[in-house]
């Protein structure tokens, strides 16, 4: 059983083996991985050691420590975060094998292709098509062949970087909408993949809208059975809850931490008001961390449940009040914004960046990662136990719902 001695060993020898000062940046990330200590939890050829997730905070110290290079997870955040646990639960061997190391090294990014114009909180409306050519006859129930995809997917981040996507499409429209669904692995560079940017608020373009036409993707890459998509999708999206809501940072790290400083370096500025809402925030802040902690830990015992809601309606709450008394506290100053021009950056920094910035990014912290309202409804349902909303679209074949 791997413990946390064992584990310090290993990093020691992988420091002595490839010392970060001489080392490319590259090769040290995949000597990381190929010794187990890219997520410790992960079986052994995969990064990991099969050893409890807990255990990962040790291997992240001692590499901190030595100044080892990290994997830019701001960068690879959706692959990181949503699909390399969506692989490790669905994913073929091959698939693991061939996808999993240059995700983790950053060689490969991956984006998201699952909300559609009119399937964004309601996702499971979604209308893009994936249908059977060749391969077992065309009914879908076996394996071979390709699928051919058309539709439209939007807020896509990532997008204009990434190599895959992981994709969800209905491949069968007389089914009702949960049902009739796959999901794959699209190949972004693959003909008839068309990536547009959509600029947002604060000039910026991290998001795409992506048109599909004629995309061919090989039944290889599919994950799970044919028509179990939404079971599959499910995994990804607990997982990009915890990966938004449920981060690890330090007390009074992140938004809350720029706004104490703030506050300390301009104290004429201060007013009782503004003290009394910065220090509620402050308290909100830590039992939001805290609550964080907790569910990396419930985490390390299996998969994510719906409680990840719950941190990400906390984290899209208070970044939006945190940001608004920022710019409230700093009066003119906090109207300032650096640069308007169209950008398509490879992330989002919410704190090296002034507070103009922050307050405008934050407005899309309740739509992103879903919706505020959507969340809202998991978290009376499923961990609260209160009777679901009414849905006379439950039964009912996706063809013939009205759109």
């Amino acid at each position: 059983m791997t413990d946390a001695a064992d584990l310090r060993r290993r990093t020691a020898e992988l420091l002595a083996a490839h010392p970060p000062a001489a080392t490319e940046r590259l090769d040290f990330l995949r000597a990381r991985f190929d010794a187990g200590l890219a997520w410790v939890h992960f079986p052994e050829g995969l990064g990991g050691l099969d050893a409890p997730r807990s255990l990962q905070a040790v291997v992240d110290a001692e590499l901190a420590a030595a100044d080892a290079p990290d994997n830019d997870p701001g960068r690879i955040g959706i692959g990181l975060g949503m699909a390399a646990p969506t692989l490790l639960r669905f994913g073929t061997d091959e698939q693991k094998r061939r996808l999993l190391r240059p995700l983790w090294t950053g060689e490969e990014v991956w984006c998201q292709l699952f909300s559609e114009p009119g399937a964004g909180s309601d996702l499971a409306a979604l209308a893009t098509r994936a249908v059977r050519d060749g391969g077992d006859g065309g009914d879908g129930a076996g394996s071979g062949g390709d699928w051919i995809v058309d539709g439209q997917k939007v807020w896509t981040s990532s997008a204009h970087l990434a190599r895959w996507a992981i994709l969800i499409a209905r491949t069968d429209p007389g089914l009702p909408k949960h049902r009739g669904i796959s999901y794959f692995i699209c190949d972004m560079t693959d003909p008839g993949v068309e990536v547009r940017p959509l600029r947002q608020i604060t000039g910026e373009a991290e998001f795409n809208e992506v048109f599909l036409t004629g995309v061919r993707i090989p039944d290889s890459r599919r994950l799970g059975a044919v028509g179990e998509g939404w079971k599959v999708a499910q995994t990804t999206l607990m997982n990009e809850r915890v990966a938004i809501g449920g981060s690890r940072i330090p007390r009074e790290g992140g938004m809350i931490g720029v706004a104490a400083a703030d506050w300390r370096a301009r104290p004429e500025l201060r007013t009782h008001d503004l003290h009394q809402r910065l220090l509620t925030l402050w308290v909100e802040a830590e039992a939001a961390r805290l609550t964080g902690e907790r569910l990396r830990q419930q985490l390390s015992q299996g998969q994510p449940g719906p409680e990840g809601s719950g941190m990400k309606l906390a984290f899209a709450r208070l970044a939006q009040e945190i940001s608004g008394w920022e710019v409230e506290f700093l009066a003119e100053d906090g109207l300032t914004y650096d640069d308007w021009t169209m950008r398509r950056p490879d992330g989002v920094d919410f704190t090296g960046r002034e507070a103009g910035y922050r307050y405008l990014r934050a407005k899309g912290n309740s739509i992103e990662g879903g919706t505020s309202e959507v969340l809202l409804n998991i978290v009376a349902e499923r961990v609260l136990g209160l009777p679901p909303e009414p849905r006379t679209d439950k039964d009912v074949a996706w063809k013939d719902l009205p759109r």
